[in-house]
């Protein structure tokens, strides 16, 4: 397997479109329900295709099971970094280690072994996102609870991307094993979220839902997208190389708080963006 430039496009194209439903949930007055509400929504735009599609093979479902249950460790550890950190601090910890752990585990659990320059890709792009992402490094050092949460959700992102990495070869149908996993996974996390906010709150939660609703059905959709593109090119090219560029999508994240949130850029991630460019040339030549 290589990772062409068309893949290493696409796989570009699926980060901005993360970062595109990232900064959706970013500019929402309620970030724990806009997550939600997305969830929900990616899978009742799934759940028809998958009645169509008809479900994967079953050495695929070993795989949705493990993927699934990761998942709902994610969302625990998610809650808990942001309720402990701010997200500036814990989601490029999260995005960044993960493809690091990745590419490590690769040879053990996929059979791929990185070459030098694939190395250093993973390397620059990890080294890039940190840049790009953490405002303020001395901060990691004085919230020990959020760092705890943050590496072990790192952990966690490493551990599914390879069950799927693994889950959608198995299965032999990338849209397929991506629209399943999303009408499965679309479920606990909102359930969740409506249990325990209580019976009271839901008249706040409908009121909500109905002026938020169609934001949230482009950030579904975009989520959707961008993982499927994700798990197609796994199928086409090293897991740790696609993962390792998925996370470019903390620096389009920055460009569009740069320019729709307002934020400052700056030297540090104007350092980032570099070393982030340099990884996926390295990527590709690696």
């Amino acid at each position: 397997m290589a990772l062409t430039w068309p893949l290493v496009l696409a796989v570009l194209a699926g980060a901005l479109m993360h970062a595109g439903w990232n900064a959706l949930v970013k500019s929402s007055t309620d970030k724990t329900l806009d997550t939600a509400l997305l969830h929900a929504i990616a899978a009742a735009l799934t759940w028809p295709l998958a009645l169509l599609l008809g479900p994967p093979p079953a050495q695929a479902w070993p795989f949705l099971a493990a993927s699934l249950t990761l998942h709902i460790g994610y969302y625990f550890a998610l809650a808990g970094a942001y309720q402990h950190g701010e997200l500036g601090l814990t989601y490029p910890i999260m995005r960044g280690l993960a493809p690091l752990l990745v590419a490590a585990a690769s040879a053990a659990v996929l059979g791929e072994t990185l070459g030098p320059g694939a190395w250093a890709g993973v390397l620059a792009i990890a080294f890039g996102v940190a840049l790009v992402g953490l405002s303020r490094p001395a901060a990691a050092l004085q919230q020990h609870k959020a760092m705890a949460f943050a590496l072990a959700n790192a952990a966690i992102i490493a551990a599914y991307t390879l069950v799927d990495g693994r889950g959608v070869r198995e299965s032999g149908d990338a849209l397929r094993y991506t629209v399943w996993l999303f009408a499965l996974d679309g479920l606990p996390y909102p359930l969740l979220v409506l249990w325990h906010r209580g019976a009271q709150a839901r008249p706040q939660i409908a009121a909500y839902v109905r002026g938020r609703w169609k934001l949230a059905l482009i950030g579904g959709a975009a989520s959707l997208g961008s993982y499927a593109i994700a798990l197609w090119a796994m199928t086409r090219a090293p897991v740790a190389s696609v993962a390792a560029l998925r996370e470019t999508s903390v620096l389009f994240a920055a460009l569009i708080g740069t320019l729709w949130l307002g934020e400052r850029f700056g030297l540090q991630r104007a350092l980032g963006t570099l070393a982030i460019v340099g990884g996926v040339i390295a990527l590709r030549l690696g």
